[in-house]
């Protein structure tokens, strides 16, 4: 990176830390600390839900999974409008009434300790191991960009974003994550329209989306059928989706503290409910933009030279070793198909169908080197991704975007996280005070030693968060592994839930043995079937429900 870049990373950076440490200066008490006094507006609920829920994940990895396997990760949102409504009619007004600060505390006054214990557990498990994905998302950045130690990096990237987050709590968070929001969608249409800039001469927005379309990129729809009828392995289809999507959408802002934690921050049931509902609203487009940056990245690299493999860290470290050689070969031979490439752009235009089928041909020749290249970094041993997902976006800017844009954008991703961690550790800290440390080591706090212990475990999560982005190596698609991560927990979190508001006759016993098992069941799919990991939010919440009406008849009849 150019000093320009370096100056604006840093000022961008700088300004962000230091307007959230302001922000939150007036903050003196667990109220204002975990839910800002209760008296943000709704557009302000809203950025904060859609920053928390956009992590630097969905800006790093997003572009990337749309250009290895198309728009069709979108049909993963069409639930969320569906699980916006019954937000707003049921989990918004009861949560609000109650005065919590978490929506564990629900859990103990429907069934019992016990079972608001397990479910802030599995939040606390869930939510810590996703923070720490958050953490080493913009580390990797850093580490294979500029030849970083990746461990250090991670200490660097979640220590600045700790610094806010401890002083600040809740109030900073919400006010950051406006900034960041304004910040990051500037810098995205900025790269998006200097993208289109970039095509062949002649080529605007409309046939390179057409050109997208030729290469199957543009599958924004699919219904998961084959002849063999429905797949249900398939990851993203429309039927996964608005299914799916509405359960792990119903969970994640109905039972995951850092969304509930947002809209607990709106001054009436009426601006939570306006909040949730313009994130519904907003969340398919955003989530469309973003991945139609990564097809136009595509196209844009379907007539130019792409790199053999988007981490060239992998390259220059596996020319280290005996297979030299053979990466050698790999290289000249992917030079080739690019100065084929070059030719075909020279009469872009002209003759459409035969160009496509040629360009059709080489990106096969090119991917079948890939897998080639992939395969030897594993026999190699060498510590680096096999999966290059995560680097397509960030390669693309450091290799073709001007200089100035190039500081900014990883600004971007940079901001993304902070918003995500932020919330993140202020939920964790909420959930364990008020969930685990008022119930079994001191209820009797004045508020002072609440403000001190919030504070203290917010520190501690973030430590815990930045211990575990060492260890966040080889996950593949961070963008999936993140989601992977939750559905392992938040169908059976929505079930409990379900089961609090809408089966009155069942108790605590019944349920807390039910998630038990649902919990066991999820896992036990995720190992040994090839399910779609969309459907284990389902089957972990209706196990849950149907557990609870087995087991409540069972004891009822004792």
């Amino acid at each position: 990176m150019s000093f320009i870049d370096w100056l604006v990373l840093s000022f961008t950076m700088l300004l962000v830390v230091l307007y959230g440490v302001y922000k939150g200066r007036s903050t003196k008490d667990i109220d204002g600390y975990f839910r800002s006094g209760r008296q943000l507006p709704w557009y302000m609920v809203m950025l904060s839900v859609i920053g928390t829920q956009a992590s630097a994940v969905t800006f790093l990895s997003g572009p990337g999974q749309a250009y290895t396997d198309g728009m069709r990760f979108v049909q993963y949102y069409f639930g969320l409008p569906l699980a916006t409504i019954v937000l707003c009619i049921t989990f918004v007004p009861i949560f609000h009434k109650l005065n919590i600060y978490t929506a564990y505390e629900y859990l103990e006054k429907r069934f019992d300790k016990k079972t608001r214990t397990f479910t802030s557990f599995l939040f606390l498990l869930s939510r810590a191991l996703s923070t720490g994905i958050s953490v080493y998302a913009p580390a990797i950045i850093l580490s294979s960009v500029l030849d970083w130690n990746i461990y250090l990096t991670n200490v660097i990237m979640g220590g600045i974003v700790i610094v806010y987050s401890v002083s600040g709590g809740a109030r900073a968070v919400a006010y950051t994550q406006q900034l960041q929001l304004a910040i990051i969608f500037a810098g995205l249409f900025l790269a998006a329209y200097l993208l289109i800039q970039m095509m062949p001469e002649g080529m605007g927005l409309t046939e390179a989306l057409a050109v997208g379309d030729e290469f199957g990129k543009m599958n924004v729809i699919t219904t998961g059928m084959t002849e063999n009828g429905f797949n249900w392995n398939d990851r993203f289809n429309i039927i996964s989706g608005i299914i799916g999507g509405f359960f792990l959408s119903l969970s994640y802002f109905g039972t995951d503290q850092s969304q509930v934690g947002r809209y607990l921050t709106a001054s009436s049931i009426k601006q939570s409910r306006i909040g949730l509902i313009m994130n519904g609203i907003v969340k398919i487009p955003m989530q469309f933009f973003i991945l139609l940056v990564g097809v136009l990245v595509f196209v844009y690299y379907a007539y130019n030279t792409s790199p053999l493999y988007f981490n060239d860290l992998a390259i220059t470290k596996l020319k280290k070793t005996a297979y030299r050689e053979q990466i050698i070969q790999l290289e000249e031979a992917h030079q080739s198909i690019s100065d084929q490439k070059k030719l075909i752009v020279q009469n872009v235009k002209a003759h459409h169908d035969e160009n496509i089928a040629s360009l059709k041909k080489l990106q096969f020749e090119d991917e079948k080197l890939r897998t080639k290249l992939k395969s030897l970094i594993k026999e190699s041993g060498i510590l680096v991704e096999t999966n290059d997902t995560n680097y397509v976006f960030i390669r693309f800017v450091m290799d073709h975007m001007p200089h100035g844009l190039i500081g900014l954008l990883i600004a971007v991703i940079f901001l993304a996280a902070w918003g995500s961690i932020a919330a993140s550790l202020n939920a964790l800290s909420s959930s364990t005070l008020i969930d685990f440390h008022k119930q079994f080591i001191k209820a009797d706090t004045t508020d002072e030693e609440e403000f001190r212990l919030s504070k203290m475990y917010t520190l501690f999560w973030g430590i815990f968060c930045i211990v575990f982005a060492q260890f966040a190596t080889n996950l593949g698609s961070l963008i999936e592994a993140v989601n992977i991560l939750g559905s392992w927990f938040y169908g059976v979190m929505l079930g409990i839930f379900l089961v609090a508001f809408y089966l009155k006759k069942v108790g605590g016993n019944a349920v807390f043995y039910a998630a038990i098992l649902g919990e066991l069941s999820v896992l036990a799919m995720y190992a040994f079937t090839d399910i779609g990991w969309l459907w284990l939010n389902v089957i972990g919440a209706l196990a849950v429900v149907m557990l609870s009406l087995v087991l409540q008849l069972v004891t009822t009849r004792r």
